[in-house]
């Protein structure tokens, strides 16, 4: 079983802090690493940006607790395809 490439947390904060921030105040820089962190790991086995971004537009809604905002589903895909880009970046182990 090939083993999965490690996923640091600074390029996936920039990404979310630059393209998401569904809160859009100043918040500590670790708010969201949950989030992104799950979504680095959907697409690292393998799921498609659109299920990357469903899973963060139910973040928005759902677990975060905001209404639906104009482009949340079109910023979600910006995410989705910033993190795949990075994660494709990765070493394979």
């Amino acid at each position: 079983m090939a083993k999965r490439p490690k996923i640091k947390l600074e390029p996936l904060r920039e990404i979310g802090w630059r393209n998401w921030n569904p809160i859009g105040t100043s918040l500590p820089m670790d708010e969201y690493d949950t989030y992104l962190l799950n979504a680095a790991g959907q697409i690292a086995n393998g799921r498609s940006d659109d299920a990357v971004a469903d899973y963060l537009v139910s973040v928005e809604l759902d677990q975060i607790g905001l209404d639906a905002a104009p482009g949340i589903r079109e910023r979600a895909l910006v995410v989705a395809s910033a993190i795949r880009a990075y994660v494709q970046t990765l070493p394979s182990r």
